[in-house]
C-alpha cells in the first residue's frame, strides 16, 4: 500500500486527495477497502525533495542527516534513489529502490558504501533490517502488496481532530513476516484524505514495537505530503531509539530522466 513513510518520503510517495465518502458509505467500507482507497491515491509525479533524518538514542544524544531524494513514476512501478549530503561519515551513500506493482515480483534494492566502493543489493531475508541505523527498515521504504495481507476493519476513531478508520493488517504469508518483520500493524487512516497518519507495528523478534505518526502534513500541488514522520521502537513503555524525518523543498513534475534511477548512477552520485 502507499503510505506516507519514508516510502513516501525516502523513497518519494505521499497522498491524494479524495472526497470523503458520506457516513453511511463509509460504514459499509471493509478493511480491504479503506487499503485499497490508501493504495489508489494519488502520490504526484516525478519528485524531488531534500530531507533531515534525526537519530534519537534513548538517552536523548541526536545524530542529524541530511538527504536528497528523487522519484519517478515507470508505468505501474515506481523508482527512487536518494543520496546522503551530510555528515562525513555517511556522504555520498545512496540507496536505490525499484518498487513493482506486481505482487508476485520482489522489489529490487541496492545499497551503495562510498567507503567501501561497493554496491550491495539488498536480499528478501535483510529488507527487516534497519535502514542506515534509523528505526525504518529497508521493507518500510517500499510499498506492502494489498494481496499479502488480511485486512480487518477495527472502528472509527479520531486523531487531531480528524475522523479516522482504524483498520488491522496480518500477513498471509510467511515469507511477508520475513521479509518485513512484522506479525501484525494497525494502522489509522483520515477519513478526508486517505492517508496513513499513524500505526503500530509489532516486530517479530525481539518483543518490540514499532509506532509510526505523521507529525505535519500539508498539501503541495494539491498532493498531500507527510512533510514531519516519527517512528520510534518501543519495548513495553521502555523507548529504545526513535528516527524523526522532515522534507523541505518538495517538488513534483521534474524533469527525471530513467537513466538516473539505475546501479550505475547510484554509485556515480549526485
Amino acid at each position: 500500500m502507499r503510505r506516507s513513510t519514508p516510502a513516501g518520503l525516502l523513497s518519494g510517495a505521499i497522498a491524494l486527495l479524495l472526497a470523503p465518502p458520506p457516513a453511511a458509505v463509509a460504514a459499509e467500507l471493509t478493511g480491504r477497502e479503506i487499503m485499497e482507497r490508501v493504495d489508489e491515491r494519488d502520490d504526484g509525479d516525478n519528485a524531488v525533495q531534500d530531507m533531515e533524518m534525526i537519530l534519537i538514542d534513548k538517552n536523548g544524544n541526536e545524530r542529524v542527516r541530511k538527504i536528497r531524494s528523487f522519484r519517478r513514476d515507470h508505468g505501474e512501478d515506481t523508482y527512487s534513489i536518494l543520496f546522503f549530503l551530510v555528515p562525513a561519515d555517511v556522504k555520498d551513500t545512496g540507496f536505490l529502490t525499484y518498487d513493482y506493482d506486481d505482487a508476485d515480483k520482489d522489489d529490487d534494492q541496492w545499497l551503495y558504501l562510498p567507503a567501501l566502493k561497493k554496491t550491495k543489493r539488498i536480499a528478501a531475508g535483510d529488507k527487516s533490517g534497519s535502514f542506515m541505523g534509523s528505526d525504518f527498515s529497508y521493507a518500510d521504504l517500499t510499498t506492502r502488496e494489498l494481496d499479502h495481507y488480511d485486512y480487518t476493519f477495527l472502528k472509527e476513531g479520531e486523531v487531531g481532530g480528524h475522523k479516522v478508520w482504524i483498520v488491522q493488517a496480518i500477513p498471509n504469508t510467511e515469507d511477508e513476516i520475513e521479509e518485513t518483520g512484522y506479525t501484525k500493524s494497525v494502522f489509522f487512516v483520515r477519513q478526508d484524505n486517505d492517508v496513513v497518519i499513524r500505526s503500530k507495528n509489532w516486530v517479530k523478534k525481539g518483543r518490540r514495537e514499532k509506532y509510526f505518526e505523521v507529525k505535519q502534513l500539508e498539501q503541495i500541488d494539491g498532493i498531500w505530503v507527510a512533510t514531519e514522520m516519527h517512528m520510534a521502537t518501543k519495548k513495553g513503555t521502555a523507548t529504545l531509539h526513535r528516527t524523526v524525518i522532515r522534507a523541505s523543498d518538495v517538488r513534483f513534475n521534474q524533469d527525471l530522466a530513467e537513466s538516473q534511477f539505475t546501479v550505475r548512477q547510484l554509485e556515480k552520485g549526485l
